[in-house]
């Protein structure tokens, strides 16, 4: 009986997450409130406030349910002492692209974090969290131009956190704009060739 409680306690959960990414996605998150989204997903606003203490929690658990953690990614990077570390930077950029375009909820929750949401009031502590996470993949990527050119595959005049930045510039800069206006570009199909040319430039630093 205990089990199945918390079964159904899940199922509520993922019910009220699944209400939030489509009202958050159509009113924006400022202008919907924990009884609309109660509204949406059948269920009573005290139940929206056993699982969340408020929207801004809420908004996290949307986000945490969709993101990968980074930091396995640099494991997989120390473990192999002969892989290119830009290898699989670059492999990393394609697959967030490819998921943006195949996974609607990923797509769905990126459009709510970058275009539906001011980070005021009470979402300022949502921002800092974005922030920290925007930190965590700047030291993934720093970490792995260090490794790479420790490895001769980028030259010793590189600066590894100024690369980094530049590399999650350039992800970030793609996914906003096509997320605007999809018409421009192939992010799929294109995303990759963008992020080569960013990575390619990097073997020419002075």
């Amino acid at each position: 009986m205990v089990r199945k409680t918390k079964e159904e306690a899940q199922e509520t959960r993922n019910a009220i997450l699944d209400a939030a990414e489509l009202v958050f996605k159509e009113h924006g998150v400022s202008r919907t409130s924990l009884a609309e989204i109660a509204t949406a997903a059948g269920v009573t606003r005290g139940a929206v406030y056993w699982h969340f203490k408020n929207k801004a929690d809420l908004f996290d658990a949307m986000i945490q349910r969709v993101f990968d953690p980074f930091e396995t990614k640099l494991a997989e990077l120390r473990a192999d002492d002969d892989a290119n570390p830009v290898d699989l930077l670059r492999k990393l950029a394609s697959h967030f692209f490819e998921r943006i375009v195949n996974d609607p909820r990923y797509l769905r929750v990126i459009e709510i974090v970058w275009h539906k949401c001011e980070y005021v009031g009470e979402m300022a502590r949502s921002r800092d969290k974005h922030l920290e996470c925007g930190n965590r993949y700047l030291a993934v990527s720093e970490e792995a131009f260090r490794l790479a050119q420790a490895r001769g595959y980028l030259p010793a005049s590189l600066d590894p956190h100024l690369a980094a930045i530049g590399l999650m510039a350039a992800a970030d800069g793609l996914v906003v704009n096509w997320t605007l206006d999809p018409r421009l570009f192939s992010l799929a199909a294109d995303g990759p060739v963008i992020i080569d040319l960013y990575l390619a430039g990097l073997h020419t630093t002075q």
